[in-house]
């Protein structure tokens, strides 16, 4: 089967970075799931991993979380899924990524992908709704259909993770949702999707807080920068209030929350499969309520690009727009 992998960690301008390969379908056993993969989007993590997780001794390493497609074959423990199946699902780490035409999943992670959507709609959803549902609601507490009175700052608003944390909160809860941007497409972008009030993450975001009558944040989702913003962080924070992160930040000086006795979450939304925790089957439930809501019309996908096929070159040029900092909502690619 074809697959992308790379065997160097290289600047993405070399067209060694991501390279065409053949390699053999695997075969699924346990719990697992061989889906054949239409379409995948690309995240952070692909890139973070490419530049600084060199395969040892020149081994081939696939990348690639998210994928949309259909259950071809399926082990023999399996229970939540038969082939012919439509999914879509984030992976795991520790696993070959989706970046292949056929892959292996457990079943516990994937979820049935929304009728409503395309197979690139589809792709564009599942790392970063797991990823903004866990921080959301299983690590900064929030609770569907309350929050009145309540207030949640979503740095990075218009990023992946960003624009769909703004639609759960805004749709799923009642707090008042402020979400940073700092350029004008990207400011109309967060509104779009359901921000109350939009922060310029480029200047002071504390004095802009205030200006809203506001005289803190009960909740802080912070998705990248959280090193350059932690000061401002600190002073906006409500006493008593919750942050979450899911960057890789430079050190942070953790005892500035002390006075407000303010509590930090750190998410990762591989953990529960890397771990195989008891709790794993949450992510395929969590992803089945978010395709729930698409065909509800209560979310929408956060789709902003299709670049082009499944093949190197183009993953390249997808792994170069991420490391820009410059993309909006998701970039997908579709077919092989």
């Amino acid at each position: 089967m074809k697959a992308i992998g790379y065997r160097k960690s290289l600047p993405v301008t070399d067209a060694d970075a991501l390279i065409d390969v053949e390699i053999d379908r695997p075969t699924p056993t346990g719990r697992d799931l061989l889906v054949r993969v239409e379409a995948v989007s690309v995240n952070p993590v692909d890139t973070k991993l490419r530049r600084n997780a060199a395969p040892a001794d020149g081994d081939l390493r696939i990348l690639g979380f998210d994928a949309a497609g259909i259950v071809e074959a399926v082990g023999p423990d399996v229970t939540l899924f038969r082939p012919g199946d439509a999914v879509f699902y984030a992976g795991s780490i520790d696993r070959p990524g989706t970046n292949a035409e056929f892959h292996l999943v457990d079943e516990r992670i994937v979820g049935a992908r929304p009728a409503s959507l395309s197979v690139a709609e589809a792709a564009a959803l599942p790392l970063t709704a797991i990823t903004a549902w866990e921080m959301l609601f299983h690590r900064l507490g929030l609770q569907r259909d309350r929050g009145e009175g309540k207030s949640l700052l979503i740095v990075g608003g218009a990023g992946g993770v960003g624009s769909i944390a703004i639609q759960l909160a805004r749709r799923l809860s009642k707090v008042r949702v402020l979400a940073t941007a700092s350029r004008h497409e990207t400011a109309d972008w967060v509104r779009e999707l359901g921000a109350h009030d939009v922060i310029d993450h480029s200047r002071p975001m504390a004095e802009q807080v205030k200006a809203l009558g506001l005289a803190g944040v009960d909740y802080i989702f912070s998705t990248n920068a959280t090193d350059r913003h932690f000061q401002d962080l600190v002073e906006l924070v409500a006493p008593q209030g919750r942050i979450g992160l899911i960057d890789d930040p430079e050190p942070i000086d953790v005892r500035l929350l002390k006075r407000k006795s303010v509590s930090l979450h750190w998410e990762l939304m591989f953990t529960r499969p890397l771990f195989q925790t008891d709790d794993m089957i949450a992510q395929h439930e969590l992803l089945t309520e978010v395709s729930r809501l698409v065909d509800a019309g209560t979310l929408r996908t956060t789709l902003t690009e299709t670049l082009g096929r499944i093949d190197a070159a183009t993953l390249r040029k997808a792994h170069a727009l991420i490391e820009s900092g410059k993309a909006r909502g998701k970039v997908v690619l579709e077919g092989f």
